[in-house]
């Protein structure tokens, strides 16, 4: 495994470097098709917060487990 290849995925919360509990499924739809997921991860402190940001503008689409994350 490369050095620079995290381990397990890591929160996308800026500067944030814990491990990724939930995946929060979004997507724009000015930009992508209805059916288009996008993927955040997020840490437990994080979810809320991340979670707020994409609901406020309408782009959140579901959180899950991020073991229950599709591979890709």
């Amino acid at each position: 495994m490369s050095d620079d290849v995290p381990a397990r995925p890591t929160c996308s919360a800026k500067g944030c470097t814990a491990p990724a509990t939930w995946g929060l499924r979004w997507n724009n739809p000015k930009l992508h098709t209805p059916e288009r997921r996008k993927t955040w991860l997020a840490c437990e402190e994080h979810r809320e917060s991340l979670g707020d940001f994409l609901g406020a503008r309408g782009f959140l689409r579901e959180v899950v487990p991020a073991d229950e994350l599709p591979a890709d």
